[in-house]
Order: structure tokens, then C-alpha cells, then sequence
């Protein structure tokens, strides 16, 4: 179901409240994430005529509005945007159901209830935005922020167990490749994101590769 005129100004609006809380953050998760997660969506819903297009895209627009990565107080954040889809007229439930149950943390550790087509779209643009050249680039400005080194052979992988162990303890950006994103491409929901995330997922493999290669002067 293709979004009307009213739903299309909904959605302007959706995406200006969103800018206004994402814009200026330096972690990889400003407006343009958000908005390459917005075009994959686009490029998913085609292959998906079963999905409200609008409660899709709404979603996607909010998914890191209130995450708490990113948040301090991630029950006022999340508050703030419920007061605002309340105050454009729409139905914040179904729209938190997908955010509240879509991250891979979440999912991960036992902790998501179980998605429909409209939350399993959400959360394949959003783990192929994890993945891919740019999702390299992203996860070391992730881990610049926190001050997070790149790399040290002495700290290996972890299994990670809770999402406690997943975000905290001793970690090195090259590890979180082995400890999620190399994991991302099998826990895709729809063939058309299984089909995109086969090359991003080569390329990492790639990256981390030659990474590894060049640190102990093997090239």
C-alpha cells in the first residue's frame, strides 16, 4: 500500500524531526544513515506489495531516534518521539513495536519479539547499512568516538553472550567485524536483502583480510 498525499506530508515531517535529533551526531548515525537506510527499505518494499509502505518508511526514518548507543536517557528520547507522532496524528504502536524489536542486539540475545513483513524490511535495511564499504568507514567512526583501537592480535574475538558482554569490555573495531557484521548476512529476512548483502559481505571479508595482511607486513 503505496503512502497517499497525507501520509507523504506525515512523512516530511517524520523526516524533519528526525534530522533535528540526528544531524549532528559523529558516530555513524547522522541523517545520511538514515536516509541510505530509507532508500534500501525503497528498494525492498518493490519486491514486498504485501508491506504498509507507510509504517515502513516511518520506522525506518525513527529507527535510531531513541538507541540507546546514542542516548543518555533513552526513555525521555524515545518519549519524545512517541509525543510526536502523536501530535501528527499517527499511531505510534505499531511504528516502537518495529524499533523496540528490529536491533540485532535484541534479536541477538533473546530479547525481540517476533517482526511482520513491515518490521522484517526495517531491519534488513538497516543491517545491510551494517554492512559494505560504508559500514566499514562507519565502524571505525563508531569506535574513534568511544576511543576504541583498531586492532591488537593479543585481544581475540569474544562470544558474546548478553548484550552487557556486546557493549561493554575490551573490544577492537577489527573484532566487531568477527563478532557481529560477519554474521549479518545470514540473519536477513528478504530475498532481495539477501541478494545485496552477498558482494558488501565479500568486500569486508576482503577489507579485514588485508587489514590483518598489511598490520603483520605480510604485503
Amino acid at each position: 500500500m503505496n503512502p497517499n498525499s497525507e501520509e507523504t506530508e506525515k512523512l516530511n515531517k517524520i523526516h524533519n524531526f528526525m534530522c533535528g535529533i540526528l544531524d549532528s551526531d559523529q558516530s555513524g548515525h547522522d541523517s545520511s544513515h538514515i536516509d541510505r537506510v530509507i532508500g534500501l527499505t525503497k528498494k525492498i518494499l518493490k519486491k514486498e506489495p504485501t508491506a504498509n509502505q507507510f509504517i515502513v518508511l516511518a520506522s525506518a526514518t525513527l529507527h535510531d531516534t531513541y538507541d540507546d548507543k546514542l542516548f543518555v536517557d533513552q526513555r525521555e528520547a524515545k518519549k519524545k518521539v512517541i509525543d510526536f507522532l502523536n501530535a501528527i496524528d499517527v499511531d505510534p504502536k505499531p511504528i516502537i513495536y518495529i524499533i523496540d524489536n528490529m536491533s540485532w542486539s535484541a534479536e541477538t540475545f533473546g530479547q525481540a519479539k517476533k517482526l511482520d513483513i513491515n518490521g522484517q524490511i526495517v531491519q534488513d535495511a538497516d543491517r545491510l547499512e551494517a554492512i559494505g564499504a560504508i559500514a566499514v568507514i562507519r565502524a571505525f567512526k563508531y569506535a574513534f568516538k568511544h576511543q576504541q583501537i583498531d586492532y591488537d592480535p593479543k585481544i581475540k574475538a569474544r562470544v558474546l553472550k548478553n548484550k552487557t558482554d556486546y557493549r561493554n569490555g575490551k573490544q577492537t573495531t577489527i573484532n566487531h567485524f568477527y563478532e557481529k557484521l560477519f554474521k549479518i548476512k545470514n540473519s536477513l529476512n528478504t530475498e532481495t536483502a539477501k541478494q545485496i548483502a552477498k558482494r558488501r559481505d565479500e568486500f569486508m571479508h576482503e577489507f579485514v583480510k588485508e587489514y590483518i595482511s598489511e598490520y603483520n607486513l605480510d604485503a
